[in-house]
């Protein structure tokens, strides 16, 4: 047993662990700290004293399994007394990493660790960021395809390509994890609004906040997107993918296999947005689906089914209303999904000119059906533009 004595740095969650000794053999030291590659190990570091307020009790324990890159550790802090063992059993490794709170300190933003109370400043928050690249991959084999329409400089490379409808989203999961950390407000949905159709959910956060992948899958896309400002793509399995627009900054790369609830980045008012959101959307070989289609949002975290049928009315967002919740019914089978799509509410446009009677009668309607449909009354004056249903 030889005793090794060395200055390390390494920043996990925003606080500095100082403790006492580092005690490991040549063998092992030969594993962990290798000439020229990454290795994967789990590590227990048993804490014996701690600073810049840091809130752990004495002799606590704590076990990450983490990605280390020795050659990019700069020696400025002491780390003894910790044992470092390998888990020959860990299947994935990972980091896991609390949501922090932001704050105004004296005029100036901060950042708050929900779990430890520390309060970062702007820039060592920053910095932090900065070191979460390589955090979250996934030690596993990778089972995400990539084809043909796989590209990293398109945000949809399948605009050529004429998806059937009625299709099929398959899942081989039964849960999902919510995109951000505290109670989901839901600011805008799926479907029209004055501004035109909706394609997705904004979900209202703070500039800054951690934003995480719903699904496990492999990173296509992490750039500036006209419109979605800073974006990240995820594919998912069976063409699946969930996109992540309006963000800050990105803790991810193209290329990375990441599993669900990894961070992504944080969120932000980045494109075409009026305040800080998060922008998700669901789509399958470049079609939007409504994503309170896919994800149950009552706080179970489902998903609404295995198998999941999209009709029009689901990849449409005139068929909704971004300002209210639709009510939805999963489609779980072809031959339902064929019905229902024969049975869909239709939509006609309002054009100048028009009058509800005239309406009525083009499309073989009694006024009071039409006026039922829309909840309007005979007298109601028509928006030229506006959508009413016929069916």
């Amino acid at each position: 047993m030889s005793n090794l004595n060395q200055v390390i740095k390494y920043t996990l969650v925003n606080f500095i662990i100082i403790i006492s000794t580092l005690s490991v053999d040549a063998q092992m030291a030969a594993i962990l700290f290798p000439q020229d590659s990454t290795v994967t190990q789990k590590i227990a570091l048993t804490t014996e004293q701690t600073v810049v307020n840091h809130k752990i009790e004495p002799k606590t324990t704590i076990v990450i399994d983490t990605v280390i890159n020795p050659i990019s550790i700069s020696p400025e802090i002491n780390i003894v007394n910790a044992d470092i063992e390998k888990d020959k059993n860990i299947e994935e490794q990972k980091i896991i990493i609390p949501g922090f709170d932001k704050i105004n300190l004296d005029g100036s933003s901060a950042f708050r660790n929900k779990e430890t109370g520390q309060i970062l400043t702007q820039r060592d928050y920053n910095q932090f960021m900065s070191e979460l690249d390589s955090t979250f991959v996934i030690a596993a084999e990778d089972q995400i395809a990539e084809d043909d329409y796989w590209s990293q400089s398109s945000v949809n490379p399948y605009k050529d390509v004429e998806v059937p409808s009625p299709f099929v989203l398959l899942f081989d999961q039964n849960t999902f994890t919510p995109p951000i950390d505290k109670k989901m407000v839901i600011t805008s949905r799926f479907g029209r609004r004055r501004r035109g159709p909706h394609r997705g959910l904004d979900i209202d956060l703070v500039t800054g906040d951690f934003v995480r992948t719903v699904l496990p899958g492999k990173v296509r896309f992490v750039g500036y997107s006209r419109g979605h400002g800073k974006t990240v793509v995820i594919r998912h399995a069976n063409n699946v993918e969930t996109l992540y627009a309006h963000l800050s900054g990105y803790s991810v790369k193209v290329g990375m296999v990441i599993e669900e609830g990894a961070i992504i980045g944080l969120g932000g008012n980045t494109g075409n947005s009026r305040g800080s959101h998060l922008h998700l959307e669901v789509r399958y070989m470049g079609v939007c689906v409504h994503p309170e289609y896919v994800f149950n949002l009552d706080g179970s975290n489902t998903i609404r089914g295995r198998e999941l049928w999209v009709s029009n009315t689901w990849k449409n967002p005139r068929s909704h209303n971004s300002y209210r919740q639709s009510k939805i019914e999963p489609l779980c089978t072809e031959h339902h999904a064929i019905a229902y799509e024969a049975n869909a509410p239709k939509y006609y446009k309002i054009r100048k000119g028009d009058t509800l009677s005239a309406i009525a009668r083009k499309h073989n309607l009694y006024l009071r059906e039409i006026c039922s449909m829309n909840s309007i009354a005979r007298s109601s004056t028509l928006a030229i533009g506006r959508l009413l249903r016929i069916r």
